[in-house]
């Protein structure tokens, strides 16, 4: 980072790919840096993204650590700045500062049995820690991904998830019946307690709409996973990314400093604001 810590590196929008349609549209960016000025991340960071005289906004950082040509953003349309980000095309420039955050203990669950469950755009986040496990495939026990949408049209990284599958099982479900979806039918929390993944050597991680990762984590704990071992990320919104502004303050916490990773043992005895 330089010496300014509002100062963004330049990007350029190299490949943008249409993962959602509609009124909750949602596109993955992938960001080269101009001249190669960039900068390295950890799995579960953030970074903020600015359209020139249209804003910046905190986006998760979508694209494994060990991907070092690009940074890859998954962006739903919900604002200015982002409808200004779905706006752009391949070959425009855009502002890029970070990485903000800490990070997901990849390193401290070798060996585990690992457990992803994501709703929505929610799979972003966690994404990176997927892409590591599969990287880095003996080092890790089983991998399991849990994932849906409303309909089959918002589930995301279709074509990523099929590849997945020759390396997790993946258990993907929509909230209603479909013609021709052969899924699970239902919300992701009732998905997960229809596979009962078990909590022995295991680590679960989660990310999703808030009130999904409520009930994942209710779930979790009734098979028997502990405190320690459910790890989910917040996304209060963080205008500075380093802890001055004081607009993602949770409780003695700030987000974009202490999270927006937490284990459920750390994140229970904080205000629940978020």
């Amino acid at each position: 980072m330089s010496q300014n810590a509002y100062l963004p590196k330049l990007g350029r929008i190299a490949a943008i790919k249409e993962e959602v349609p509609g009124g909750r549209a949602i596109k993955t960016f992938r960001i080269e840096f101009v001249n190669g000025d960039g900068f390295e991340h950890d799995c579960g960071q953030c970074a903020m993204i600015s359209v020139f005289g249209k804003g910046e906004s905190m986006i998760s950082i979508a694209s494994a650590p060990h991907i070092k040509d690009y940074k890859q953003f998954s962006i739903m349309r919900v604002g200015r700045v982002t409808t200004a980000l779905h706006d752009l095309n391949v070959g425009d420039v855009v502002g890029i500062r970070g990485p903000y955050g800490n990070k997901f203990p990849v390193k401290d669950w070798k060996g585990k049995n690992l457990i992803f469950i994501g709703g929505g755009c929610g799979l972003a986040p966690i994404w990176p820690v997927i892409q590591t496990a599969v990287n880095d495939r003996g080092q890790f026990g089983k991998i399991s991904v849990f994932y849906g949408g409303r309909s089959s049209r918002d589930i995301m990284y279709k074509n990523e998830l099929d590849k997945l599958k020759g390396d997790a099982e993946v258990h993907l479900s929509i909230d209603n019946q479909e013609e021709g979806w052969d899924g699970y039918c239902g919300f992701v929390p009732a998905n997960v307690m229809s596979k009962t993944p078990s909590p022995e050597n295991a680590i679960a991680i989660t990310c999703g709409p808030p009130i999904m990762i409520k009930f994942v984590i209710q779930n979790l704990k009734e098979l028997g996973f502990t405190d320690e071992n459910i790890y989910t990320t917040i996304e209060n919104k963080m205008k500075c990314g380093i802890g001055k502004c004081g607009r993602c303050n949770v409780g003695k916490d700030y987000v974009c400093v202490n999270g927006p990773v937490y284990s459920w043992a750390a994140l229970k005895d904080l205000p629940q604001e978020y």
